[in-house]
């Protein structure tokens, strides 16, 4: 079986790993089945994780870890080859991950102060300046989580959007959750973008299906044969549906017994587990079933 793994919310809470969910996909792993695991955090590398899940006990390698980063840059090089020149909006992960499959990638920030530098000079002088010179013609804007976003930056993707640089944002996450609450979300950074020219992106992160299937590619499986293991109703359950695939809903993370209950046919999941042994029955049945 193919095991797509939600990580933030299944595999840990924060910083606190979730009782024996390791230990199970260790099991699978070792029965098998391919663990690939899917997040939309799009801030950090995906070789980062490998560290904390094996420490975790958890099968991990570099290779089957899908950030909504990593999964950004295999769409591009996969499925938009004319894409080459990228400005990305976002953590050092998703730069990493765009120079992975030999993108070139132009560092926002960097861009946002040349423009500033490149304004104050030209008011100074009284003379005319190309924005889109300066913002370096991009093929592409992406965007994800920028802990350090500024105006400057939100400018540069703008006026690259509106010069007609394609617009891809890594997830639409309005919230990112934290230990206490919760913070803004790559979602929240890419609705400014939106709003401001007029263009939609395309969504590469859950629910929408690209994330899934590049995940599934990398086994060389059919998405709609994954089991969607995730803690989320909109992202993993509606990610799940959109590819055709099964779902087990965690109740481990975010959603409780009850939004299960209330949810919408089109959001709810095929099975539900509250800890590790409930999920290891649901597991142990469906691959008694294949």
């Amino acid at each position: 079986m193919l095991l797509l793994v939600d990580l933030d919310g299944v595999l840990y809470r924060g910083r606190d790993p979730v009782p024996g969910i390791a230990a199970v996909l260790a099991e699978r792993a070792a029965k098998g089945d391919d663990v690939v695991y899917v997040t939309n955090n799009s801030m950090h590398y995906r070789a980062d994780y490998v560290e904390r899940l094996q420490g975790m006990g958890a099968p991990a390698a570099a290779d089957r870890i899908v950030s909504s980063s990593r999964a950004t840059a295999l769409h591009i090089a996969h499925h938009e080859p004319g894409l080459r020149r990228i400005l990305a909006v976002g953590a050092s992960g998703l730069r990493r991950e765009l120079v992975d499959v030999g993108l070139e990638v132009l560092d926002a920030g960097e861009r946002a102060d040349a423009l500033a530098a490149e304004t104050a000079a030209a008011s100074a002088a009284d003379r005319q300046i190309d924005e889109l010179e300066i913002v370096g013609r991009p093929d592409a804007v992406v965007v994800g989580l920028d802990q350090d976003v500024t105006y400057g930056k939100l400018a540069v993707a703008m006026i690259a959007v509106r010069g007609g640089a394609r617009f891809i944002a890594t997830n639409r996450d309005p919230a990112l959750p934290t230990e206490h609450s919760y913070r803004p979300g790559a979602g929240s950074i890419v609705v400014a973008i939106e709003t401001a020219s007029g263009v939609t992106p395309l969504s590469i992160g859950k629910p929408a299906p690209a994330i899934m299937e590049e995940a599934a590619s990398l086994v060389g499986a059919d998405p709609a044969d994954a089991i969607v293991i995730g803690d989320g109703l909109k992202t993993d359950v509606g990610g799940a549906r959109a590819i055709g695939a099964r779902s087990i809903l965690m109740l481990t993370g975010v959603t409780s017994r009850a939004q299960v209950d209330g949810a919408p046919p089109g959001l709810r999941p095929d099975d539900v587990a509250a800890d590790a042994a409930e999920l290891a029955a649901i597991l142990e049945r469906y691959a008694a079933a294949t």
